[in-house]
């Protein structure tokens, strides 16, 4: 059965110099002076999320986009934040508390600077990294990374996108960056009801070399997916480099190669394979390979079938990542979910040397930690067993595998989580040891 993983790492349009929507910018200032609406909440406010399913009344008549204020079932008013009223999210909190601050949108990226710069220290090891992390950061609906020069934002809904340009404009000076793109992902624009081109300042460059950990990559934006680079995994990149040393590795899912190429510069893996069904990302993988002067072995390939094939002659690797891209977008694609990433776990396990290590990713958030860690160990007790379909005789098995997991890991600390939203953690790596 050729089983392939949904490509759900979207590729954006061309950006344009000019947004395309029909959306009109908002001020932030605007925001400060006065609500345009009030949400009345059928009980109190618990988090930043507020569905249509928790709101009593709408008082006015707030567009797509408006600032609106928000009252509790007893009548105090509790917060501000961004309406919608084509989401299912019909309300995205900003602030809490009965008055809004007229400083609120330059504290908050002030605050976010600040963490990354002086709490993290991230300038000192990298130029590439999450400056602002949607309801991490307090500011619902809004990603921005850094490359160089350059701040690529994504957002997620049409009051972020209405205020990006606004943001930009107080974000440049502070980070001391000249140029920007913007672009919303294909699933937000579906769910939150508004349409919108990727858009870029006039001289925004096309594409960059970043460093991170002395390592390169070359970002390519037109052909790149979400903000051009999964920065989240930069020290699942830099822990698994601690285990390379003279071996083989085998990267699945490698999209531009980013643990292919820590495995063979900083790892000084003995031989790299990098596996991927994008053929653009294959391209620029083999680019990052030039650019950090080694020699990996770059694939386009389907996962699956490349698996069966290696499994049925014998290969192994001592040390094997797997990063699919995310597979469960919503609630009724679980199941489906879940049963592929059930199905390249076990696939993967058998291309394990004894006593190697695997690396298993999902960036999936409805998948929760708990349950992909139940998923691994399940499939580790069925590593052995054909897929649905599948002759019984159709792979050599590998017997009886004890699978011992070391660690679990997530995103970079540059994608905090808060505590009133620990759904938005989204990362799970877990690193496991097959004897």
């Amino acid at each position: 059965m050729n089983r392939r993983p949904a490509r759900t790492r979207h590729r954006a349009a061309k950006p344009t110099t000019r947004p395309r929507s029909a959306l009109p910018s908002r001020e932030l200032e605007s925001d400060a002076a006065q609500a345009t609406g009030e949400v009345v909440l059928r009980s109190h406010l618990s988090q930043p999320h507020i569905f249509r399913k928790q709101i009593q009344r709408v008082v006015g008549d707030p567009e797509m986009g408006s600032f609106v204020s928000l009252q509790d079932d007893t009548g105090q008013r509790v917060g501000y934040g961004l309406f919608n009223p084509k989401s299912e999210i019909r309300v995205r909190l900003l602030s809490r508390g009965e008055h809004f601050p007229r400083d609120f949108w330059k504290t908050r990226l002030k605050q976010a600077f600040e963490y990354r710069k002086n709490f993290l220290g991230l300038d000192s090891r990298t130029d590439v990294y999450r400056l602002v992390h949607s309801e991490g950061d307090g500011l619902s609906g809004l990603m921005v990374d850094r490359y160089r020069d350059i701040l690529s934002v994504e957002v997620f809904s049409p009051g972020m996108l209405q205020r990006a340009e606004s943001l930009l404009e107080l974000l440049h000076p502070l980070c001391g960056t000249h140029h920007h793109l913007i672009r919303c992902s294909p699933q937000s624009l579906k769910q939150e009801g508004f349409s919108v081109l990727p858009h870029a300042s006039g001289d925004c460059p096309t594409s960059c070399v970043v460093e991170e950990n002395r390592v390169r990559f070359q970002i390519e934006f037109p052909d790149s997916h979400k903000t051009g680079f999964f920065c989240d995994q930069r020290e699942n990149r830099l822990g698994l480099s601690n285990y390379c040393k003279g071996k083989s590795v085998l990267d699945l899912c490698c999209y531009t190669g980013g643990f292919s190429v820590y495995a063979a510069a900083l790892g000084r893996a003995k031989e790299v394979t990098g596996v991927d069904l994008d053929e653009q990302a294959v391209s620029t993988a083999r680019k990052n390979e030039k650019l950090n002067r080694q020699r990996i072995r770059f694939l386009h390939a389907d996962i699956f079938p490349w698996m069966r094939d290696a499994i049925s002659n014998g290969q192994t690797f001592d040390v094997v990542v797997l990063d699919p891209p995310k597979l469960i977008n919503h609630r009724k694609d679980f199941e489906k979910g879940c049963q592929t990433h059930f199905d390249m776990n076990r696939l993967a396990m058998q291309l394990v040397a004894p006593g190697g290590v695997l690396l298993t990713c999902t960036c999936s958030g409805l998948l929760g930690g708990d349950e992909f860690f139940k998923l691994v160990c399940a499939a580790s007790r069925q590593s052995g067993d054909p897929l649905p379909g599948q002759k019984s005789d159709a792979l050599p098995r590998r017997g009886v595998r004890t699978m011992k997991i070391f660690d679990r890991t997530g995103a970079g600390a540059d994608h905090p989580v808060t505590g009133e939203s620990p759904q938005t953690a989204y990362l799970d790596a877990i690193w496991c040891r097959l004897e």
